[in-house]
């Protein structure tokens, strides 16, 4: 359980690799644009996104240096377009302290959700509209004060955006934000969204997966290591499963994410419902 410093050199490159990318579509025809948007753009986006969940858990700087990790996170945030960082931790938290808890953890999906994408062709939708729902949730489910560093986290982003604009143009900005949606849409990567926690077989409310795309995830895919010991940067969680091998290895596992997809939208008993949910009892704590 200490920082994984490395992580802040491959934010870094990463987010010098987007701002190269914005540089260099800036003159594209827009369907090259579109193109690189989803090819490139697209993994690095939801790549960074994983890389600022590792740093909502204090993995770049460590526990001691807590607002470095809030700070380092608004960086990472500027090449996604769209302010995320500092909610995202907020609410996060709360997912690892209330797993499944009702009208808390904002990873659960609405009841209209469930309600409404119950057909193979609605689950689609579902699919790609999934940055939407991830976005609009929280402010249904469980609405928190707008902090300081949201506000800071806002208009950073905001600045950055318009630095683009000013410098590159439409296309940059557009390459920017499409990379973002699709990314965390109808994504191979964005498997990891509904393998993570989405009950496919009855009794097992989290899955790990152990193939390649952990390369460009920070090991997100150690799910169930990760939930375990949260406090263990990705780079580590390999490394937690071959210690105790006898706790992981013969748990339910997924090798594709793509299969997950696939999966989720033609097996006509899985849906936004297949979620635990629990009735929380006690004293509530949210940051």
């Amino acid at each position: 359980m200490k920082p994984d410093y490395n992580l802040v050199w491959v934010v870094v490159l990463m987010v010098l690799a987007q701002l190269t990318a914005f540089y260099l579509v800036k003159d594209l025809d827009w369907k090259w644009v579109v193109f690189w948007a989803y090819v490139f753009g697209s993994c690095i986006s939801h790549s960074m996104t994983l890389a600022i969940h590792e740093i909502s858990h204090n993995s770049a700087f460590g526990n001691s240096k807590a607002m470095w990790n809030r700070w380092f996170g608004i960086f990472a945030n500027l090449p996604l377009g769209l302010p995320y960082s500092i909610s995202f931790k907020r609410y996060h938290m709360d997912h690892h302290r209330y797993l499944g808890g009702d009208g808390i953890d904002v990873d659960i999906p609405t009841n209209f959700e469930g309600w409404f994408f119950c057909t193979r062709f609605r689950k689609f939708i579902w699919i790609v509209l999934q940055p939407f729902f991830y976005a609009i949730r929280p402010l249904c489910i469980n609405p928190k004060p707008i902090t300081r560093l949201e506000i800071i986290n806002l208009l950073a982003q905001l600045s950055f955006d318009v630095v683009i604009y000013y410098l590159w143009g439409v296309k940059s900005i557009f390459y920017m934000l499409a990379g973002s949606v699709l990314g965390l849409g109808l994504h191979p990567i964005s498997g990891h969204f509904i393998a993570e926690h989405y009950m496919f077989l009855k009794g097992h409310e989290t899955y790990s997966y152990y193939g390649p795309l952990n390369l460009l995830t920070f090991n997100v895919g150690y799910h169930n290591e990760h939930h375990d010991f949260p406090n263990i940067p990705g780079k580590s969680l390999p490394l937690v499963k071959k210690i105790a091998a006898e706790y992981y290895d013969n748990l339910p596992q997924y090798n594709s994410w793509i299969k997950v997809l696939y999966d989720f939208v033609m097996d006509d008993t899985i849906s936004p419902y297949s979620r635990m949910k629990r009735q929380l009892k006690g004293e509530v704590k949210q940051d």
